[in-house]
């Protein structure tokens, strides 16, 4: 765990932090560049040159609001290292760089900053990737959640690899890499809202060797990752894009009995749960076992399983349920859960 750095003053964040003079050089040099120190970031420059390899470069931008800053399996910095680094995965790009805007609200420890963006550090570094540009903003008391971020990522991806909607037809086959519902439900028990204790974890993590995995398939279709909506509004994505029908196998599609267990007290759907270490892919049938077998033999695939398939016979999203039954799942429309970020 890191400790706050001796040289501040204040325990707390203030506006002078912000300023532009010695408080935010102190903040920038103690905290930011000490962490997330590399050989490309210099905190002195206005822009960095970035040594790109060959191949089409990818680019994607997040924003993490996440309430509370830390939950358990991860907190704000972490977060913000996965979730940008996932949407480059899940193009079939190999994440390279971030850069990292911090709106920082007054009153904030300075202990706690220190720690989540020693946290991101940790992040970057199991990730492959490295913080290369950045700016902070000090906003006023009341005008923030603690701590803010937004991030941009490149990455670079082969020219020959096609990913995308457009991609998929009538039998592919949808795989989903682990349980779903962990994140979301994680941060919810955080909160504390509703009296409702327990272990489970976030699944926040880089799903880099998840999507590079299964890359070399001719017949990989499309990835994503289930965020905010879940695997619910992957699934209408699907439909909405390509005019064809989704048909989900509830049997198939794995919830840990702790989700399940809230969702049940508290009326939720797993279907709809937030993930952040999770992919869902979209296969050719005739490569569908491939895919599952590279996918079990990794270990953050080891509980992937094929949960449906895409179909010209049928109109919307259908569940199959675990009673034999069938059941059209809405798009969201009203937001089910408190914002998760």
């Amino acid at each position: 765990m890191s400790s706050q750095p001796d040289i501040f003053e204040t325990e707390h964040i203030t506006l002078a932090h912000g300023n532009g003079g010695r408080f935010m050089r102190e903040i920038i040099s103690e905290i930011f560049a000490r962490h997330l120190a590399n050989p490309l970031l210099d905190t002195q420059a206005d822009a960095v040159a970035l040594p790109m390899p060959a191949g089409e470069i990818m680019l994607t931008t997040y924003g993490f609001t996440v309430q509370p800053l830390e939950f358990p399996g991860g907190d704000i910095g972490s977060l913000a290292v996965h979730g940008t680094v996932n949407d480059l995965a899940v193009s079939g790009a190999r994440p390279l760089y971030l850069s990292l805007n911090a709106f920082i609200e007054e009153g904030l420890e300075i202990a706690v900053l220190d720690r989540l963006i020693a946290s991101m550090a940790r992040a970057a570094k199991a990730a492959g990737v490295q913080v290369v540009a950045g700016d902070t903003k000090v906003v006023r008391r009341g005008e923030g959640g603690g701590l803010y971020l937004a991030t941009t990522g490149v990455g670079i991806r082969d020219k020959n690899l096609k990913l995308g909607l457009n991609r998929i037809q009538d039998g592919d086959k949808i795989l989903l890499s682990g349980p779903i519902g962990d994140h979301g439900i994680a941060v919810l028990l955080a909160r504390e809202q509703f009296g409702l204790h327990g272990d489970l974890k976030s699944d926040a993590a880089s799903v880099w060797p998840l999507t590079q995995a299964l890359c070399p398939l001719s017949g990989l279709r499309f990835m994503r990752d289930p965020t905010r909506g879940g695997l619910a509004m992957i699934a209408h994505e699907i439909q909405h894009a390509t005019q064809l029908g989704v048909r989900l196998h509830e049997p198939n599609i794995p919830v840990r009995d702790a989700v399940r267990s809230v969702c049940e007290m508290l009326g939720y759907d797993p279907m709809y749960l937030a993930c952040e270490g999770r992919v869902v892919a979209v296969v050719a049938p005739d490569q569908v076992d491939a895919a599952l077998e590279t996918w079990r033999a990794l270990a953050s695939g080891r509980d992937a399983a094929i949960i449906g398939e895409v179909v010209k016979n049928q109109r919307g999203v259908m569940l199959e349920t675990q009673l034999g039954g069938e059941r059209l799942v809405d798009e969201l429309e009203d937001d089910p859960l408190p914002r998760i970020c």
